[in-house]
């Protein structure tokens, strides 16, 4: 039977009469999302005005899907809401209070788009569907799998703990990086300074007494002289070269090829491959404790994943479950897959709580993932103050040895 556009007048559980419109198979079907949505239906007519009237144009979704949205407002969002409807709200209240109190105006500009949709009768996953770049399908599959349980808070309450999870990892990462990286910011900056503006001054002296300088003093004076003639042309290579390259990294090929070096490397191997064995068991503890089926859950899973050769190897362990084999026996053909976290889940499903073990997982490499990076950063920070010491230093020494070698001019 084709969808038709009914207009309604419902009434919410505090009483409060409202107005809307929705799209439905029937008067029957009207009636019976509007119950779904937690109102009380008092009349609904059917509507001659075509759904188009009511869907906005393909040039706004496509401005709207452009926007990017943070995690952070984004983990706001699924918190708040979760506990708005928790509370008892309807899934368009809910959304009309989130859209007013969201300081995000792309995300806000989104989730009008939502509301007006599940107004219009759509299913709230379908609604978020329309908006697959903000949020991912194991976002959308989780909804549609709440609304289908009838479960659709908890659902996001365990949506928000998976990207708390996410965000409290990017944000200790960067963090840690954030010290190291003033601190190169810095030097670079004072050693180009110096090498602009501070010692051509001294080119100038040296050349006026027209005898030899050392050795050290005349390569420190050849490269600023270089750097001030053709800082142009560094500057420009260096934007081509990162332009070029993030295109490459960006190409199918590219990114496999990089992601694939990064897992031989001796220690950012292990950190990424650390990272993304959380990633993959806490979306499939969250998946599973929302009651998606296993098959369906190591698909959305897989899709966590950011590494290409590790997302590679792990899509064959759906294959494998979908032939009848065990999770932990699929799991033992993937190179990359710690012994101790495949060993917890054979655990797991040995004792029938494969949920709770893979959060434990989970957490287990998430601490490891800190510790490391505390323990890299412990030795990056000196390292590059040691670097940036040293070039500076060799720039002061060669100054000095030349300043040396005037005093010794006889006059």
């Amino acid at each position: 039977m084709a969808k038709g556009i009914f207009a309604y007048k419902a009434a919410d559980r505090a009483g409060k009469v409202i107005r809307g419109v929705l799209e439905a198979e029937g008067e029957r079907a009207a009636a019976g999302r509007l119950r779904e949505m937690g109102y009380i239906p008092i009349q609904i007519s059917a509507q001659r005005q075509g759904l188009t009237r009511y869907i906005k144009d393909r040039s706004l979704l496509k401005r709207l899907a452009l926007k990017r949205v943070p995690l952070k407002d984004l983990l706001t969002f699924t918190q708040d809401f979760a506990f708005l409807l928790s509370s008892g709200l309807p899934i368009d209240k809910a959304l009309g209070i989130e859209i007013e109190v969201l300081e995000n105006e792309s995300l806000r500009n989104i989730l009008q788009d939502v509301l007006r949709r599940v107004k219009g009768g759509s299913y709230l996953s379908d609604a978020l569907g329309k908006h697959g770049k903000i949020f991912p399908e194991l976002y959308i599959n989780m909804v549609k799998t709440g609304e289908s349980a009838g479960r659709l808070a908890d659902s996001l309450e365990r949506l928000g703990g998976l990207l708390r999870d996410i965000q409290e990892l990017r944000s200790h990462i960067f963090s840690a990086l954030l010290y190291p990286m003033f601190i190169l910011g810095v030097s670079g900056i004072s050693i180009i300074i110096l090498l602009t503006f501070v010692i051509p001054k001294f080119s100038v002296i040296f050349s006026d007494m027209g005898q030899a300088i050392p050795l050290p003093t005349q390569l420190l004076l050849l490269f600023s002289d270089f750097f001030r003639r053709a800082w142009v042309f560094l500057l420009a290579g260096c934007v081509l070269l990162i332009v070029l390259g993030n295109r490459y990294i960006r190409s199918t090929k590219g990114r496999e090829r990089v992601d694939a070096l990064k897992l031989r490397m001796p220690v950012l191997g292990k950190l990424i491959m650390e990272i993304e064995v959380s990633r993959f068991t806490r979306a499939l503890a969250v998946l599973l404790g929302s009651g998606v089926p296993m098959l369906q859950s190591l698909i959305l899973a897989e899709k966590a994943l950011k590494n290409q050769p590790l997302k590679a190897a792990m899509e064959k362990i759906s294959e494998r479950v979908e032939e009848g084999e065990s999770l932990s026996s699929a799991l033992k053909t993937v190179e990359f897959f710690p012994a101790l976290a495949l060993q917890m889940i054979v655990v797991g499903e040995e004792t029938g709580r494969l949920h709770q073990m893979l959060i434990r997982v989970a957490e287990h490499y998430e601490n490891s993932i800190r510790n490391m990076i505390k323990r890299l950063m412990s030795l990056l920070e000196p390292s590059i103050i040691l670097v940036m010491g040293l070039f500076v230093g060799f720039i002061v020494i060669s100054m000095l040895l030349g300043i040396f070698s005037i005093n010794e001019l006889p006059f």
